[in-house]
C-alpha cells in the first residue's frame, strides 16, 4: 500500500511540474524535460500498480508482468537518487539548498527506490513460498512476534573487503590533507585552495573552511564511523553513555537507511567519475577547462579520478557492510522456530 501511495503521489508531482513548466534540475545546468517528467509519472503509476498486484494470488502470466514492471522501474528510480550524497553534505554542513525542486526530486526517487526494493524482496519470497516478512518458511500468519538473533560482528571476509574498499579514500583524502597543511598538489597551492573554499562556502561550512577543515572530509569521517558500526557488535546495541536508550537494541533501519541511501548513489556517482576521468584524459570526452583553484585540466582530471575512487570505494563499502548487518540482525517470525531463527 505504501508503494502504491508513493506511485500516485510521485505521478501527481511530476505531472504538476511538467504542466506548470517548473524547472527541476538533474545535474548542473541541466533540467528534466517535460516529456521525461511525464514518462516518470507513468512509470511510477505502473510500478505502484505492480506493487499492489504483488500482494495477491496471481497466475504465472500475472506474476511475470509484475516482476517485469518492478525490474524495469527499480533501476530508473535508483539512478534518480544519485544526487542524494551531494544534497546530504549540503544539508549537513548548513550550506543551503541549491534547488528545492531538485532536492524534492531526489527524495521522491529515493523513497520510490527503497519501497520498490522492499516489494521486490517480498514478491520474491512469496514466489518461493516463504514468509514475505522474515523470508523463512513457517506455518501461521506473517504478523506474529519476532525473534532477534544474538549480537555478532561481520565475518572476517566481509571486514577485509570493506577495509579494502575504504582504502579508495586515501588518494583523495591525501590531496585534501596536503592542501589543508598548506602544501601544493595537482598544480594547486594550499593557499589558493583555502581561499577558494572559504569564498565558495556559507554559514557553518564557511567557518569550518576558514579553520582549514574540509566539510567533505568530515562527511567521509562520518561514513567511516557508520561503517565501523555496521561491522561491529557495538552498532547493534546503544552504548552505556546513551541517555535512556543505553543497553537497548538499535533499530535495524537506523543505520541501514543512511547506509543504503548514501552508499548506493555514492557508489554510482563514484563509478561515473572513474570512467569519465580517463576518457577525458585520452580525448574521448571534451576537455575540462581549469577553474580556480585548479590551474591545469590535468589537475582536475586527476582529482576527479581520486574522487571517483573515494566515492565508489566508500559507497560500495557501505553497501557491503549494510548487507552483512542486515543479514546478521534480521529478526525472524517466532513461528519459524528456534532452529530457523539462527
Amino acid at each position: 500500500m505504501a508503494a502504491a501511495s508513493w506511485g500516485t503521489a510521485y505521478a501527481a508531482v511530476e505531472v504538476t511540474w511538467a504542466v506548470t513548466g517548473t524547472t527541476v534540475p538533474w545535474k548542473e545546468h541541466s533540467a528534466y524535460a517535460p516529456g521525461v517528467q511525464l514518462f516518470l509519472a507513468a512509470l511510477a503509476l505502473l510500478a505502484g500498480g505492480a506493487c499492489l498486484a504483488s500482494t495477491r494470488t496471481l497466475a504465472r502470466p500475472g506474476r511475470a508482468v509484475v516482476a517485469t514492471a518492478l525490474v524495469l522501474a527499480l533501476p530508473v528510480f535508483v539512478v534518480g537518487m544519485t544526487g542524494l550524497p551531494i544534497h546530504f553534505v549540503a544539508l549537513a554542513t548548513l550550506s543551503g539548498i541549491e534547488s528545492a525542486t531538485g532536492l524534492a526530486q531526489v527524495l521522491l526517487n529515493t523513497a520510490g527506490a527503497a519501497l520498490l526494493l522492499l516489494v521486490c524482496l517480498s514478491h520474491r519470497r512469496r514466489l518461493r513460498g516463504d514468509c514475505p516478512r522474515c523470508g523463512l518458511p513457517h506455518p501461521g500468519p506473517a504478523d506474529g512476534p519476532l525473534a532477534h538473533p544474538a549480537l555478532s560482528r561481520a565475518p572476517r571476509r566481509t571486514r577485509v573487503a570493506v577495509y579494502a574498499l575504504a582504502v579508495g579514500l586515501v588518494p583523495w583524502a591525501g590531496v585534501k590533507t596536503v592542501w589543508t597543511l598548506g602544501g601544493s598538489a595537482l598544480g594547486v597551492a594550499g593557499a589558493d585552495w583555502h581561499r577558494t573554499s572559504v569564498a565558495g562556502a556559507s554559514g557553518p561550512s564557511q567557518a569550518t573552511a576558514s579553520a582549514g577543515i574540509d566539510v567533505t572530509v568530515l562527511a567521509a569521517m562520518v561514513g567511516i564511523l557508520l561503517l565501523l558500526g555496521l561491522l561491529s557488535r557495538w552498532g547493534q546495541v546503544f552504548p552505556r553513555w546513551t541517555p535512556v536508550l543505553a543497553g537497548r537494541r538499535v533499530p535495524r533501519l537506523l543505520p541501514l537507511i543512511p547506509a543504503w541511501l548514501t552508499g548506493v548513489p555514492l557508489a554510482l556517482y563514484g563509478a561515473v567519475l572513474m570512467v569519465m576521468a580517463p576518457l577525458t584524459a585520452v580525448g574521448l570526452l571534451p576537455e575540462i577547462p581549469p577553474s580556480p583553484p585548479f590551474t591545469t585540466g590535468s589537475g582536475i582530471i586527476w582529482m576527479a579520478e581520486f574522487g571517483g575512487l573515494a566515492f565508489a570505494g566508500l559507497g560500495t563499502a557501505l553497501v557491503v557492510a549494510a548487507r552483512s548487518y542486515a543479514a546478521r540482525t534480521r529478526p525472524v517470525c517466532a513461528a519459524a522456530g528456534p532452529r530457523d531463527a539462527r
